[in-house]
């Protein structure tokens, strides 16, 4: 906390105890101001937050923001949940664990409200394909991340290479790289989860049009004969995904996420298989590189997506005392200029579409994908926590069999699907 910040604004970082007992006083300091509990879930977001919430308190003396940053905020959220304690503003990552969050109904419903309408509409639909309760918009999506391929734009121009637009271009710039002695792609296996990044780009296409309706509809039936199955949708992603593995260096298997950034950094390789999450810290390594992304390409340039995860979205308890000085909490944050600094600190994705982009490389690189809505959600936020997806795909790219891997995932499917998933009846 800077000396001349007031204490009301100031940053509190709990335990799962404390939180829920302050969860339950978030009221007025005796005077006429309103108290919010603003839960954050994001370490690094600490100061940006910290800098809104002044400005904020700023403009609007009636209230408080007491920010509350959580290392486990899944599991916390739950527990203030379950204790019908939920704090007054929320930020959590859009993932599987918050769709299921929102489908149980315990988030507000924005649908009527304004702010909605300054959004992405693709952004939205990208929670609204993790869940919210029947006929509600539960969360208002705040910035979104990248996953595609990063490229060392100094490279590409040096050896006059275009971007790839489709598949076969890809393998056509690998091979080129190959000849003229660059390493195409430095890959990173020691964490299995950087597995998945190139799996959800590859992957993306095959689960358009309901791919996981399907599957949830199959339950126990899932298979190589069924209406939806990852033996039958999704030989040729990972196929694909392993024929990328093949342009990678020696070592791959052994190398980290900190490894990969920082060979990249170091012009190493001219391509990594990350998403834009790594680029902050590539640039700690080299502040001067020119990395660009471009997605994982279809078979023809115009079905071409970007993946793209909603990194912190924002919502409220549905039944907060404090609805009003909540939702005007929230219009602050949505508003364009607010986002823009914000967006542009954690190098991300802007939702208000009135919001500027940052004019980082990498961030205007994926930029007409978002403007034209040609953005998708990660495909492995829909698969059930109990399948440990990266370490499935980790031992795909190890073995090189991917037929045997895509096997796995139906039978684990099948099984998640005996215990919890409903099958839908005709």
């Amino acid at each position: 906390m800077r000396p001349d910040r007031p204490i009301r604004g100031t940053i509190a970082v709990l335990t799962a105890t404390t939180l829920v007992a302050l969860a339950g006083c978030a009221s007025g300091d005796g005077d006429d101001r309103t108290t919010l509990n603003f839960f954050q879930f994001k370490g690094e977001a600490r100061e940006d937050f910290e800098q809104i919430i002044a400005d904020f308190e700023a403009e609007n003396p009636d209230i408080d923001v007491v920010q509350n940053q959580v290392a486990d905020a899944d599991t916390i959220i739950r527990t203030l949940l379950v204790k019908d304690k939920a704090p007054d503003v929320i930020t959590l990552n859009g993932n599987g664990n918050f769709g299921r969050l929102a489908q149980a109904g315990v988030f507000y419903d924005f649908s009527d409200e304004p702010v909605l309408t300054t959004i992405n509409p693709a952004v939205q639909d990208i929670l609204a394909d993790l869940g919210n309760k029947e006929g509600e918009v539960n969360s208002l999506g705040y910035v979104n991340n990248a996953n595609g391929i990063i490229y060392n734009a100094d490279i590409f121009e040096e050896q006059g290479i275009a971007v790839p637009e489709t598949w076969d271009e890809l393998i056509a710039v690998c091979e080129q790289l190959q000849d003229a002695g660059i390493q195409p792609i430095y890959a990173t296996l020691a964490d299995s989860w950087t597995s998945v990044p190139s799996f959800n780009g590859l992957g993306a296409y095959a689960v358009q049009d309901g791919f996981f309706d399907e599957m949830r509809a199959e339950g126990e039936n899932v298979g190589a004969d069924s209406a939806a199955s990852f033996e039958k949708d999704f030989a040729e992603p990972l196929n694909r995904e392993l024929e990328l593995y093949a342009y990678a260096q020696e070592g791959y298997r052994g190398a980290t996420y900190d490894d990969g950034n920082a060979a990249f950094a170091r012009g190493e390789a001219a391509m990594l298989l990350q998403g834009i999450w790594a680029v902050n810290g590539i640039k700690q390594v080299n502040p001067d590189i020119n990395a660009a992304i471009f997605p994982y390409p279809a078979d023809a340039a115009d079905d071409s997506l970007i993946v793209s995860g909603v990194d912190v979205t924002v919502t409220m308890g549905r039944d907060t005392p404090h609805r009003e000085e909540a939702l005007r909490f929230i219009e602050y944050l949505f508003r364009p200029d607010v986002q823009e600094r914000f967006a542009a600190s954690q190098n991300m994705i802007p939702s208000v579409t009135d919001a500027a982009l940052s004019d980082d490389l990498a961030l205007q690189s994926v930029k007409p994908y978002f403007d034209s809505g040609r953005i998708t959600g990660f495909l492995d936020h829909q698969i059930p926590p109990g399948i440990p997806l990266a370490e499935f795909v980790q031992e795909a790219i190890f073995t090189g069999d991917a037929d045997a891997t895509l096997t796995t995932l139906d039978n684990e499917w099948r099984k998640i699907a005996a215990r919890t998933i409903p099958v839908t009846e005709d």
